[in-house]
């Protein structure tokens, strides 16, 4: 990990990769999602119990799964920024936070959305619920924090600092279906002795998850490819009007 970071250590290496593979993400990024859509809509069937409600599952759990999985990439790229003040570090988890924020109010939403024929109600405090509700504020806090101050290097250590902090939050949303009694059903997918998951179920929802995937890849690379012209353009504006001073 740490030679791929100091291999993109200089934004315009970054930004040349990023050029490159943003067609290739983009174009995977559609093609797992037609396949999710067309396995999960007509290939998979119907739950015993829930019926066609579980399609919903298409969703949720690839989005439930990138939400922590950018979180964890998040803390990963803050450690960098603070311990070995990484350029690009800081970046891409200020580009990262929304996207994340995205997919937990997507995971939420859905999960609201699915819990109402099964469970009966719309929401319900339990831990797993209310654990992913504070990733989605951690998240808000993350971005707020960097546009609450004016130095913009100050705003990313305070945001990487509270990245960290909130990391604790992750092994709660993981585990918190195996500690505590919640209504939101134990992890199917992502077990010690393997799936429980029919393999019907399992592909579509394997290929949303890529889906989901490679569209993170895919904004991540224009956003940051965005935020590095826009700092170029800044840096040269300035390096004129300092010219024109003297």
């Amino acid at each position: 990990m740490a030679g791929i970071f100091n291999f993109l250590a200089s934004p315009s290496r970054f930004r040349r990769l990023s050029e490159r593979l943003y067609p290739y993400t983009i174009f995977l990024m559609v093609l797992f999602l037609i396949l999710g859509l067309w396995y999960g809509i007509y290939s998979s069937p119907p739950d015993y119990q829930q019926g066609e409600t579980v399609r919903i599952m298409y969703v949720h759990v690839p989005a439930a799964w990138m939400a922590m999985m950018i979180y964890f990439s998040m803390t990963l790229m803050s450690i960098f920024s603070l311990v070995w003040r990484h350029p690009l570090a800081d970046l891409l988890a200020k580009e990262s936070a929304p996207i994340g924020a995205m997919f937990t109010l997507i995971a939420l939403v859905t999960g609201s959305i699915w819990g109402k024929p099964t469970w009966g109600t719309w929401w319900v405090w339990d831990a797993r619920l209310t654990s992913v509700l504070i990733l989605f504020f951690i998240y808000l806090g993350h971005v707020a924090l960097i546009k609450l101050f004016d130095d913009e290097e100050k705003g990313s250590k305070a945001a990487a600092i509270l990245t960290i902090i909130g990391a604790i939050n992750l092994p709660i949303i993981k585990f918190s279906v195996d500690w505590w009694n919640t209504l939101h059903q134990p992890a199917s997918v992502m077990r010690l002795d393997g799936p429980s998951i029919h393999i019907d179920m399992m592909i579509p929802l394997i290929f949303m998850a890529f889906a989901f995937l490679f569209y993170y890849l895919s904004f991540l690379f224009i956003n940051t490819q965005a935020e590095l012209y826009k700092r170029r353009v800044k840096k040269i504006y300035l390096q004129n009007l300092m010219r024109k001073e003297k």
